[in-house]
C-alpha cells in the first residue's frame, strides 16, 4: 500500500505586521487553496489546524477554529502542537486521517499573529524543558544561533561574510515573492553595517517575527485521480522523529597520532532526513530543492549538512561557488526563507509545502526551479520538536 498523499490545493496569506486576528489570516489561506483544488468547502472530510499558543483558546484549538470560521459543514477537527513543526505534524495527522481510509479530503492549515521581540517557550516554568531553561539564562534564540555559528567558525573556518552571502542569496530570492514580508535586495556591506545582535550574528543574520498563514488541501491518490488530478504533487515522507541525545561536538585526541579529531554526536536534526528520504525511496542525490529553516543565515548551512545535500563543513563552500542559489546546483529556500518572511509559527511548515508544490507544479514564476522533481523541508521546534517532508512529482 502506497503511503503517498496528493496535494491539490495550495495558499498563503502574505507575511507581515499586519495586527489582525490570526483567523483571518487563516480563513484567506484555506479559501485560496480550495479554489486552487478546484473543489467545494463541503468536500472536506478532516480539518488539521496547527496550533498558536499566542492567541488565547482559539489558537490551541486552532482545528476547530478554523473549521467554525470557514462555515460548520460536519467536518472532523484537529489540533497539532510542536512550536514551529507545527505544521507538519498537522500534515501528519491529515495524511493518518486519509490512509486509514477515514476521509478522502483534507485541509491542513496554520496562521498566527506574533508579538513584537523574541518568542519565549509557552505555558509557565518548565525546568525540565532545556528550552525554557536557556531562556531563564538569558540564551534568547539570537543568542542560541550565535552558539551554533561561533562553533561553524572554529570546526569548519565559516565567516561572517559567508553568512552574510546566505542573507543576500534568500533576499534576492524572495524579491519577487508576492507572500514574502521583505521584498528588498541586499549586499554583503548592507548585512556588515547592520547592528550586532549576538556575535558573530548581526540583526540582518537573523529572522523577524511575524504575522500570516498557509494552507495546504491534501487528499488520497483515488481521489486525485477522480477529479482529473492524477498528475498532482505527492507527499512521499513526514519525519516527525525526537531526539536521541542533544547534539553535540567532542574534541577528543586521536589514539595514534595524538592529533585532535572531530566527533560529532548524532542530533535528531541529523535522523530526520534519514527516516524520510528512506520512507521516500529516494536520497539526498535526488533533491532538487530544499526549503529549510533559516532563524539565522549560520543555521542554513547546517541545516544543508543536515539533509545530507552537502559533506559536513561543506555547506559554506556550495554557498559561495553560488550552488544554492536560483540557477545553481541544488537551490535552498527559493521562497526566500524566513530572512524573507519571519516566524508565523504554526505556518511556516506549510509555507515551506506551498513552496515545492508551486515548484514541482512549475508554477513558481521567477523563483522556478528548472526540472523540479524532488524537493524536501526542515524544521526544528522547541522541546525536540522536529520535521521533514519529502514532495515528489
Amino acid at each position: 500500500m502506497s503511503n503517498e498523499i496528493a496535494v491539490i490545493g495550495v495558499g498563503m496569506h502574505p507575511w507581515g505586521k499586519w495586527g489582525k486576528n490570526f483567523v483571518e489570516y487563516g480563513v484567506k489561506a484555506a479559501r485560496d487553496a480550495i479554489k486552487d483544488a478546484g473543489i467545494d468547502w463541503k468536500d472536506v472530510g478532516f480539518v488539521s489546524g496547527a496550533a498558536t499558543m499566542r492567541c488565547g483558546y482559539p489558537g490551541y484549538v486552532a482545528g476547530a477554529t478554523f473549521a467554525q470560521a470557514l462555515g460548520w459543514q460536519g467536518a472532523e477537527v484537529n489540533t497539532s502542537y510542536a512550536a514551529c513543526a507545527s505544521g507538519s505534524q498537522a500534515l501528519a495527522a491529515a495524511r493518518a486521517k486519509i490512509l486509514s481510509g477515514e476521509t478522502e479530503v483534507a485541509l491542513v492549515i496554520g496562521a498566527d499573529t506574533t508579538p513584537k521581540g523574541f518568542l519565549a517557550p509557552q505555558g509557565g516554568e518548565r525546568p525540565d524543558d532545556p528550552d525554557w531553561v536557556r531562556f531563564r539564562l538569558g540564551i534568547t534564540n539570537p543568542t542560541y544561533f550565535a552558539l551554533y555559528a561561533r562553533r561553524r567558525m572554529e570546526i569548519y573556518g565559516d565567516t561572517q561574510d559567508d553568512f552574510a552571502l546566505v542573507k543576500v542569496k534568500n533576499a534576492e530570492h524572495g524579491f519577487t515573492n508576492p507572500y514574502a514580508r521583505y521584498k528588498k535586495k541586499f549586499t554583503a556591506e548592507d548585512v556588515a553595517a547592520s547592528a550586532m545582535v549576538a556575535d558573530p550574528l548581526r540583526l540582518m543574520d537573523v529572522c523577524a517575527t511575524s504575522d500570516g498563514g498557509a494552507a495546504l488541501i491534501v487528499c488520497s491518490e483515488a481521489y486525485a485521480k477522480k477529479i482529473g488530478k492524477a498528475d498532482a504533487v505527492k507527499v512521499s515522507a513526514i519525519s516527525t522523529v525526537t531526539p536521541t541525545y542533544a547534539s553535540s561536538v567532542i574534541e577528543m585526541p586521536e589514539m595514534a597520532t595524538d592529533s585532535g579529531a572531530v566527533v560529532e554526536a548524532q542530533s535528531f536534526r541529523a535522523a530526520l532526513p534519514m527516516k524520510a528520504y528512506e520512507e521516500a525511496g529516494v536520497g539526498p542525490e535526488d533533491v532538487s530543492l530544499a526549503e529549510v529553516y533559516d532563524l539565522s543565515t549560520a543555521l542554513e548551512l547546517d541545516w544543508m549538512e543536515d539533509l545530507r545535500l552537502c559533506e559536513r563543513g561543506a555547506a559554506a563552500a556550495m554557498l559561495r561557488a553560488g550552488d544554492t542559489k536560483l540557477g545553481g546546483r541544488l537551490p535552498i529556500n527559493t521562497s526566500g526563507g524566513l530572512a524573507c518572511f519571519g516566524e508565523a509559527v504554526p505556518a511556516q511548515a506549510l509555507s515551506q509545502v506551498c513552496e515545492l508544490t508551486w515548484q514541482l507544479r512549475g508554477q513558481a514564476g521567477d523563483r522556478q526551479v528548472e526540472n523540479a522533481k524532488v524537493g524536501i523541508t526542515a524544521n526544528q521546534g522547541l522541546f525536540g520538536h522536529g520535521s521533514s517532508v519529502i514532495l515528489t512529482k
